[in-house]
C-alpha cells in the first residue's frame, strides 16, 4: 500500500522569503533609526544597500543552508543557523560600513542600523517559521480529532521520544495530549506544550475530565509490579485503558518497523518484584553439552529449550509423545536461525526400551525432566495413570541417567508434592523422594567402589514452585477464554490462594537448579505473598473494561477433587538453608533408605500397572504418610476403613 507523502514547502522558495525578509529588514532598520524621517534618508542610497544586503544574504544561506530545513520541523539547529547567519551578516555590514568602501564620506551601515536591523531580520525569519510550525500543528491536531486522546507515563527522554514519534506519525491512532509523573511536583507544568498531571486521584481525575483521556501509556521498561498493580487499579476505576509500548532499543536496532502497543497482562501485575537470575556458570555448564528435555512440547519444557539454546549446546533433543506440539516447536526453533541441532524424539518416559535407545545414540549430558501429569481433578479420577507417568516415567529416566554417565538430572516438581492432599501431589512427592534416595544410593556406591568408567555419579537435583501463569491449562488461559464468551469466570471457592510465577520465572529456576545443584537438593523458590483466585478473576475482568458482578460474574463451583485452599512450599518437618541467591532456597527434606523406597515404588507401579485405583491409591499414602486426601472418594483410606 503506497502512502502519499505530506506536501513539503520547496527550498527554492523558502530561500526567496529569506532573501525578501533581508531587504524589508534592512529598510525598516533605516526607517526606525531616522524616525521616519523621509529627507533624512536622502544621504543613504537604500536600492544599493538593498543590493549590498540581499546579496550577502544570499550567499551566507548557500553557504549555510539555512534554507534547507523543513519549516514545520523548525528546531534549535535551525535557530542557530538562522542566528549564526545573521552575525555573521552583522560584521560584515559593519566593516563595510566602517572601512567607507563604497563612500568615503557616508557610512552606509551605521551601528544602530546595523543592530536594529539584526532584530528585526531574526524575528521575520523565525516568525514566519514558526507560524507555520504553529499552522501545521493545529491543523493536525484538528485532522486528529477522532484519534483515542492518551496520556503518556513519564519517565524522562524515554517519555519524549515516544510523544513524539506517535504524534508525529499520521497513520497512529493515538493522540499524546498529557504526560502522568509520579511525583506532584509536576503536577500542572507542561513539557513541550503538553500538560503534566501527578500520579494520585484527584489529579487523575482532573486528567480525565480536562483532556478527555481513554488510554494510558506506560513504556516497556522495567516498573515494580506493586507500583504497576496501583497505576492499573486507578487506572481501571476511572475508566482508562492501559497499554505498554515495545522498548524504544527495538526501534533503534530496527527490530521493530513501527510503533507497537500491547495489552497489560496479568504476569506484569504479579504482587511481588519478578525475580531475574542470571548466572554465568550457565553458560560453562550447558555450552557444546548434550542436552535432553523430556515433556518438551509442554509450557514448561518448551521455555527450557527456549532459554537453553541461548547458551549453545551441542545438541537439544525435545522429547515428548505429543506430535503436533512436538512438531510446531521444531520449527519455532528452526525460525530462530540458530546452528545448535534441533533432535525431535517421539516417545513415551513409560517406555523404557525406547528411552534407553535415546540415551544410547544421544548420550545427554544435561536432563531436564519436565514430563509429568499435573491436571488435579483429572489425576484424583485416574490415579494409576499419575502413577505410572509421574512415578515410573521418573524411576526410568533417573535410572538411565545413572547407567549411561549423565552429569546432572534436574527434575521438576510442585508446590503440591508439599502435604499433598491429591493423587497428582503425592505421586510428584513419590518421585521426589525416589531421586533423592537413588542419589543418596548411588553416592554411597561411588564412595565405596570409585567411579564407573571414570565418570562421577550422577547429580539428582529437584526444583519445586507454584501455579504457573500462563502454562497449559493453568487458570489465566481458562479465564481468558470464559471473558471472550462473556462469562461467567468460575472459581472453586472465593478463598483459595496460590502462589504465582512465569512460566519464565520457572524456567529459569530449573537452569539455576542444575546449574548449583550438587545433588540431592530441592531448591524451594521465595514466591512472596500468595494471591486469591478470585482477586485474579475481578483483576482480569476489570482490565478487560468490565465490572466484576455487574457485566462479568463470578461463579464458586466448589472445591474439585483433591484441591485445598492453601498451597505450600515447605513441610512442617523441612527447613531451608541459604544460597548464593537470595530469592533460591534448598529444602532440607527428611532421607528415606533407597532399599525401603525402592521395594514400595515397585510395589506401587505393580498395582498401578493393573490399573487397581484404591489399592494404588492406600500403596500411595503408605509411601507419603502425610497423604491426607481432601474432597475426594479416597479420603476413607484416611479413616482406616481400607486396610492393605
Amino acid at each position: 500500500m503506497v502512502h502519499r507523502s505530506s506536501w513539503i514547502t520547496p527550498s527554492w522558495l523558502i530561500l526567496l522569503l529569506d532573501l525578501g525578509c533581508s531587504v524589508i529588514a534592512i529598510n525598516l532598520a533605516f526607517l526606525l533609526r531616522l524616525n521616519f524621517d523621509m529627507e533624512a534618508l536622502t544621504p543613504y542610497p537604500l536600492e544599493k544597500i538593498s543590493s549590498i544586503v540581499l546579496g550577502i544574504h544570499l550567499v551566507l544561506s548557500l553557504l549555510l543552508r539555512t534554507y534547507r530545513g523543513i519549516v514545520r520541523h523548525t528546531s534549535l539547529a535551525d535557530i542557530g543557523n538562522i542566528a549564526c547567519l545573521n552575525i555573521i551578516s552583522c560584521c560584515i555590514y559593519l566593516s563595510i560600513g566602517y572601512s567607507h568602501v563604497l563612500d568615503p564620506e557616508v557610512n552606509y551601515f551605521p551601528l544602530s542600523v546595523v543592530l536594529i536591523n539584526f532584530f528585526i531580520t531574526s524575528f521575520l525569519l523565525l516568525s514566519y517559521r514558526l507560524l507555520v510550525k504553529w499552522i501545521f500543528k493545529y491543523y493536525k491536531n484538528f485532522r486528529s480529532v477522532n484519534k483515542v486522546r492518551a496520556a503518556i507515563y513519564h519517565n524522562g527522554l524515554t517519555s519524549l521520544m515516544l510523544r513524539k514519534a506517535i504524534n508525529e506519525n499520521p497513520e497512529a491512532e493515538i493522540r499524546i495530549v498529557a504526560f502522568l509523573a509520579d511525583t506532584n511536583a509536576h503536577a500542572g507544568k507542561s513539557i513541550e506544550g503538553t500538560p503534566v498531571y501527578a500520579f494520585r486521584k484527584g489529579q487523575l481525575f482532573k486528567m480525565v475530565k480536562q483532556g478527555k483521556i481513554s488510554l494510558l501509556l506506560i513504556p516497556d521498561e522495567h516498573l515494580d509490579p506493586l507500583h504497576l498493580n496501583e497505576l492499573v487499579e486507578e487506572c481501571i476505576a476511572l475508566n482508562i485503558k492501559v497499554q505498554k509500548i515495545i522498548s524504544v532499543n527495538q526501534w533503534i536496532d530496527g527490530t521493530q518497523n513501527s510503533i507497537q502497543l500491547k495489552d497489560i497482562n496479568i504476569e506484569d501485575l504479579l504482587e511481588r518484584s519478578v525475580i531475574d537470575i542470571k548466572n554465568e556458570q550457565l553458560n560453562h555448564e550447558i555450552k557444546h553439552k548434550s542436552i535432553l528435555v523430556t515433556g518438551a512440547a509442554g509450557s514448561i519444557g518448551s521455555e527450557i529449550v527456549r532459554q537453553v539454546i541461548r547458551y549453545e549446546p551441542a545438541v537439544i533433543i525435545l522429547c515428548d509423545k505429543a506430535e503436533t506440539p512436538l512438531h510446531e516447536l521444531e520449527l519455532e526453533m528452526a525460525e530462530t536461525g540458530t546452528n545448535v541441532p534441533i533432535i525431535p524424539f517421539i516417545g513415551n518416559v513409560c517406555d523404557k526400551s525406547r528411552m534407553q535407545q535415546l540415551f544410547e545414540v544421544y548420550a545427554p549430558a544435561i536432563v531436564y525432566h519436565a514430563a509429568a501429569y499435573k491436571h488435579v481433578p483429572m489425576m484424583e479420577k485416574n490415579p494409576s495413570i499419575a502413577v505410572m507417568n509421574n512415578v515410573l516415567g521418573t524411576k526410568i529416566m533417573a535410572e538411565l541417567a545413572a547407567e549411561f554417565g549423565a552429569e546432572k538430572f534436574v527434575m521438576v516438581s510442585t508446590d503440591k508434592a508439599v502435604n499433598p492432599t491429591n493423587v497428582m501431589g503425592a505421586s510428584k512427592r513419590i518421585a521426589e523422594i525416589f531421586t533423592q534416595s537413588f542419589s543418596i544410593k548411588i553416592n554411597e556406591q561411588f564412595k565405596k567402589t570409585g567411579p564407573v568408567f571414570g565418570l562421577p555419579p550422577t547429580r539428582f537435583i529437584t526444583t519445586r514452585f507454584g501455579n504457573v501463569l500462563g502454562s497449559n491449562g493453568s487458570v489465566i488461559p481458562r479465564f481468558k477464554k470464559q471473558l471472550e464468551s462473556g462469562g461467567p469466570l468460575t472459581v472453586t471457592h472465593p478463598e483459595i490462594t496460590r502462589y504465582f510465577m512465569t512460566i519464565p520465572e520457572a524456567c529459569q529456576l530449573v537452569l539455576e537448579a542444575g546449574a548449583m545443584g550438587q545433588g540431592g537438593e530441592i531448591f524451594v523458590f521465595d514466591m512472596g505473598k500468595p494471591m486469591k483466585v478470585a482477586d485474579l478473576a475481578k483483576k482480569m475482568i476489570r482490565m478487560a473494561g468490565k465490572e466484576p458482578g455487574r457485566d462479568i460474574q463470578i461463579v464458586y463451583s466448589g472445591l474439585r477433587p483433591g484441591e485445598k485452599l492453601y498451597e505450600e512450599l515447605l513441610n512442617n518437618a523441612e527447613n531451608t538453608l541459604p544460597t548464593y541467591h537470595e530469592k533460591i532456597m534448598i529444602a532440607k527434606v527428611r532421607s528415606y533408605s533407597f532399599a525401603e523406597v525402592d521395594e514400595k515404588v515397585t510395589q506401587l507401579i505393580a498395582s498401578a500397572q493393573q490399573h487397581y485405583l484404591t489399592p494404588t491409591v492406600a500403596l500411595m499414602k503408605k509411601l507419603v504418610p502425610e497423604f491426607i486426601s481432601k474432597n475426594s472418594a479416597y479420603e476413607e483410606l484416611d479413616k482406616d476403613k481400607i486396610k492393605m
